[in-house]
């Protein structure tokens, strides 16, 4: 891990806004998981805080809107699956991931972190969105659905 003074964290975090608001000119897809986490990891490495996002998606997997839905505190963020079938319906989006970020550093996904996505899943069917995958980003990025953790 790079260690940065809060200037420099200051000044990265401008940086990915201003590139953010560049890329909103032009269509950015997700149809690779390691473009997806390397997304993640630039916008929410940094953050002191949890921040648990979504990244709401086309059928063809194509970025409708980035938002981040709940922020917490160093160690949790309360998520709240009405809120986020909301905002999934907003977008009209046909897909949806999750991601959050462990100020700890580690990313081993909680209990908890399995139970809601669990929720944020099942909630979201029934309202024919797909959930594809729950990111946690830490030093490194760990990907539910790369561990078979969506469960059908």
């Amino acid at each position: 891990m790079i260690d940065l003074t809060d200037s420099e964290k200051r000044a990265v975090k401008k940086a990915l806004k201003i590139l953010e608001s560049k890329a909103s000119y032009s269509a950015l897809f997700f149809t690779n998981p390691q473009i997806v986490k390397d997304y993640l990891q630039l916008n929410l490495r940094l953050e002191e805080s949890e921040q648990f996002v979504a990244l709401f998606l086309t059928s063809q997997h194509e970025l409708i809107a980035r938002e981040t839905l709940f922020t917490g505190t160093i160690d949790a963020a309360s998520v709240y699956p009405r809120e986020v079938i909301k905002r999934a319906l907003y977008h009209n989006a046909a897909s949806v991931i999750f991601a959050h970020n462990h100020p700890s550093g580690i990313c081993d996904p909680s209990q908890a972190d399995r139970v809601i996505t669990d929720k944020l899943k099942a909630a979201l069917e029934m309202v024919g969105v797909t959930t594809l995958d729950h990111i946690i980003i830490g030093q490194e990025s760990y990907s539910f659905a790369e561990h078979g953790l969506l469960r059908s």
